[in-house]
């Protein structure tokens, strides 16, 4: 039980320190709404201290907690993004301390817990808690992204490969493979359970599709051309008066840039595309005479082993990811260029499936054959059958305990302040 203790005290700690990096910045700063899309920056601080009072303290450990006064502010059902900052919410330092009381009281819980219950059996409880606090991060790193002034964060540069793979796409044979987990013991409900599917034959892009092949849909008129969209797409386009990927700017010289936490940048054209919503992806892919991926054509294309059939947890084997792997953690803030990680390419050679940027798929959020709620429905339950689009892979700002070849993430079609691009996918004759 030791080295299990270790590990998750190792990234709960991992997890907190991210959050504090991403909270310490001006009191007025924490305490705006930088976008009606996004919470203030201390109303996330003191839900994830909130959440993980209610699982660790009083699920986990029969506690009785630190503030079940606040459940109600933090509860993110109750009250939508845009109306938080009208509620009566903890200040920075009571939100610091909050945050801090309650994990060291969450230290003491795992000190002492058995793992002998279904809730903390391998230690999910606080895989879960991790989780969710990471989850929480990106979201915040999110909202920095749309706050307006000078930058406050700050990170190296990802490496730079010098060429990119020498196949423009994969081909992923036709057959079943097993989809979703049934053993991995931190996975949460909706990658449950594994289960058999067939999959047709596909091709599918070796890497992302970059910037500068998304100026060439731009100087196409991509964006003038209804047909490209589909009816929803193209309603969207035209009330949002959608023109370019967001934070993307033109000037006079007709050369592009993005704004970037703050510092505007020269566009690389060697770089995914981000900031790009379901809409714009699929007129992309449409007009490149393609299609986006089905979410199990993504997962088979990540995962799938044909040299022994089976499953992998990531595309390059069951191994965690290294920094040789993948762009994850937030340890750079922006996407690496197309080819820089090989040793994260899956064994059929598509590259850079975890990391980076989220993957806009063609599949609505939906349960998996089996699925139960666990350990409540509000995580994933009550957004399935909706307008919701699965996203796979990461991005540069997903911690590694929050992605991995089974993990789900969703939101409406419309949105683009997340880390998320796409690669673009093709049918093909069965094989």
């Amino acid at each position: 039980m030791s080295g299990l203790r270790t590990r998750l005290g190792r990234d709960l700690a991992r997890a907190r320190a991210r959050v504090l990096a991403l909270t310490d910045i001006d009191d007025a700063e924490l305490t705006a709404q930088h976008s009606p899309l996004m919470s203030p920056l201390v109303w996330d601080l003191a839900h994830i201290a909130n959440q993980e009072e209610r699982w660790l303290l009083r699920a986990a450990g029969g506690q009785g907690g630190v503030r079940p006064d606040v459940d109600d502010l933090y509860d993110a059902f109750r009250h939508p993004r845009a109306d938080r900052p009208a509620l009566p919410l903890l200040g920075p330092a009571e939100a610091r301390g909050y945050a801090a009381e309650v994990r060291a009281r969450a230290a003491d819980v795992l000190a002492q817990c058995a793992f002998d219950t279904d809730l903390t059996r391998d230690g999910f409880v606080f895989a879960m808690s991790v989780q969710h606090e990471v989850q929480h991060a990106e979201t915040m790193l999110a909202t920095h992204q749309l706050r307006a002034g000078s930058p406050v964060l700050d990170a190296p540069p990802p490496p730079r490969r010098a060429e990119p793979p020498a196949a423009e796409e994969v081909l992923i044979p036709g057959g079943e493979f097993e989809m979703g987990t049934s053993t991995d013991p931190w996975a949460l409900d909706n990658e449950r359970a594994a289960h058999r599917v067939y999959v047709p034959a596909f091709a599918i892009d070796a890497v992302p599709v970059t910037n500068g092949r998304y100026l060439e849909f731009l100087a196409d008129g991509g964006y003038a051309r209804r047909e490209l969209w589909s009816p929803e797409g193209w309603v969207h386009r035209e009330q949002a008066g959608l023109e370019a990927p967001q934070f993307w700017t033109r000037d006079d010289s007709g050369t592009w840039w993005r704004r970037r936490f703050g510092a505007v940048v020269p566009l690389d054209p060697d770089e995914p595309v981000v900031h790009v919503c379901f809409h714009e992806a699929e007129a992309f892919a449409r007009w490149a005479g393609r299609r986006l991926p089905s979410e199990a054509e993504w997962e088979k294309a990540a995962r799938w082993d044909p040299l022994t059939g089976a499953s992998r947890r990531y595309p390059w084997g069951n191994e965690e990811p290294t920094e040789a792997h993948a762009n994850l953690g937030q340890r750079h803030l922006e996407p690496a260029v197309v080819g820089t990680y090989p040793a994260g390419a899956s064994r059929l050679g598509v590259h850079q499936l975890i990391g980076d940027v989220w993957e806009w798929t063609a599949s609505g959020f939906e349960p998996y054959p089996g699925f139960t709620a666990f350990p409540y429905r509000e995580y994933s339950e009550v957004f399935f059958g909706g307008d919701f689009r699965v996203l796979r892979g990461g991005s540069f700002g997903t911690d590694p305990a929050a992605c991995r070849g089974t993990f789900r993430n969703w939101d409406l079609p419309i949105r683009r302040q997340i880390f998320a691009g796409f690669r673009c996918a093709r049918d093909v004759p069965d094989v």
